[in-house]
């Protein structure tokens, strides 16, 4: 039925693929695979001071590049739940190591206020919450904490070179005060639709880790404050089991040369 369903749809309605442009459906079934065939670890040249370890879950190109902006510039939707998918892969890739604990916290990097306005939806967003949901149907504890802000306002980053996009989101983020006690409660992994030069993912890194560093120095002081002289190096040493080298990100996709060089 439903794909009858389709077929009158088609005619009365014409549609076509969002990646690949095939008539009579919002989406092939080639494509939606194609969007999350191998997620790898990807790196950016230059690669950004502060960049985390980073998987994607394709390259930017063909069907997944025509998805993404469709989604996100033409309100494709319906997109989410594929793409969403996609980044539930690339987070699974990264996050899957041991010796950690608790569920995932996936932290969307934020658009702009004129950009959501002017989109109508914030698109990572979206996409990180079909992705947290894809990762608890697989048994997968995860959820979403949109706890980054923009304290400043940025130029487009549409025609900026890596050094000038990396100037231009110096110090932009912020956590927000509310979601500081937030990300202690689990894995955090940094999620955007698409990395490019990776400054987007490091500032937010920055922006996470700065909220880190103040915890890790407020339960040093704690730990020295309620212990005995004899003690106190004890707890100097364990506040820095909470070092945000464990950070992680994922994303969609990202371009083609950032697969390229990967060398892990």
């Amino acid at each position: 039925m439903r794909g009858w369903w389709q077929e009158i749809v088609g005619l009365v309605l014409p549609v076509a693929c969002a990646g690949c442009g095939r008539p009579r459906t919002e989406l092939c079934e080639e494509c939606a695979a194609g969007a999350a065939a191998g997620p790898r670890r990807v790196r950016p040249a230059p690669e950004p001071a502060g960049l985390p370890v980073v998987h994607a879950a394709a390259p930017y190109e063909n069907a997944v590049r025509a998805m993404l902006l469709a989604h996100k510039e033409r309100g494709a939707l319906g997109l989410a739940g594929v793409l969403g998918g996609a980044l539930a892969a690339a987070v699974r890739a990264g996050a899957g190591y041991p010796g950690e604990r608790g569920p995932l916290l996936l932290v969307p990097v934020p658009s702009t206020r004129r950009a959501t306005a002017g989109r109508g939806h914030d698109p990572v967003r979206r996409i990180a919450a079909a992705a947290a949901a894809e990762l608890r149907g697989g048994g997968t504890s995860a959820r979403v904490l949109a706890v980054l802000r923009q304290r400043r306002a940025v130029a487009d980053q549409a025609g900026l070179g890596a050094r000038e996009r990396q100037a231009n989101l110096a110090g932009a983020l912020v956590v927000a005060d509310g979601g500081r006690r937030l990300l202690g409660g689990g894995r955090v992994v940094l999620v955007d639709d698409l990395l490019t030069t990776g400054a987007s993912l490091a500032e937010a890194a920055r922006a996470v880790r700065e909220v880190a560093e103040v915890a890790e120095v407020g339960a040093g002081r704690a730990a020295r404050a309620s212990s005995d002289t004899s003690a106190g190096a004890g707890g100097a040493d364990d506040a820095g089991e909470g070092a945000p080298d464990g950070l992680r990100a994922a994303v969609v996709a990202a371009s083609p040369s950032a697969f390229e060089i990967n060398r892990n």
